[in-house]
């Protein structure tokens, strides 16, 4: 597995080792003792799969109490997906970090908790899988708003994306509760 550092050094792109030929490929997602040497987390209480349209875009979430560290990927299809520095205290607080998540490029991404995480869809459908670190709790759950100026976040689909009610209704980055 090759990390790869982005813009917020908590933030990382993890590329699998592939093994491909005729009959197609295999690679490892997870695994316990490789995740421990490369000093990420090793303990997930939840996978989610999510399946989305073209400009689908989903966030920007996180759970103020529960908080949730993520590992995600796409399985089928790509996105842009981004994790938005929410840690009053953190030298990045207010930062964003994005990339192309594929099925083509096998990347993972590494979120930890204390960050908002949101993506966009790129193809014409995209299926999502994540690991958590905790459980979903809708009732700590909050959204910012996907296209706040302060965030500034270079969202790379065509049109206006297709949001959820919830999505919709976030609140703006200078208004939103954060981690300590």
């Amino acid at each position: 597995m090759k990390v790869i550092a982005t813009n917020i050094p908590e933030v990382k792109l993890l590329e699998p080792r592939v093994f491909g030929d005729e009959r197609g490929f295999f690679l490892e997602s997870y695994n316990e003792r490789t995740f421990a040497e490369l000093g990420l987390p090793t303990h997930f209480v939840q996978d989610s799969h999510s399946r989305s349209t073209k400009n689908v875009l989903r966030g920007l979430h996180y759970q103020l109490e529960q908080p949730q560290g993520k590992l995600v990927r796409a399985v089928v299809g790509a996105i842009w997906d981004v994790a938005v520095d929410i840690r009053r205290h953190s030298p990045s607080f207010g930062r964003w970090a994005g990339t192309e998540l594929s099925a083509e490029n096998k990347k993972m991404l590494w979120i930890p908790e204390g960050f908002a995480h949101g993506f966009v869809v790129l193809s014409e459908v995209a299926e999502v899988l994540y690991k958590a670190t905790d459980f979903y709790a809708p009732q700590c759950e909050r959204s910012i708003l996907w296209n706040d100026p302060e965030l500034a976040i270079a969202w790379p689909h065509s049109g206006e994306p297709l949001l959820s009610q919830k999505d919709r209704a976030g609140v703006r980055f200078s208004q939103t509760e954060v981690f300590a």
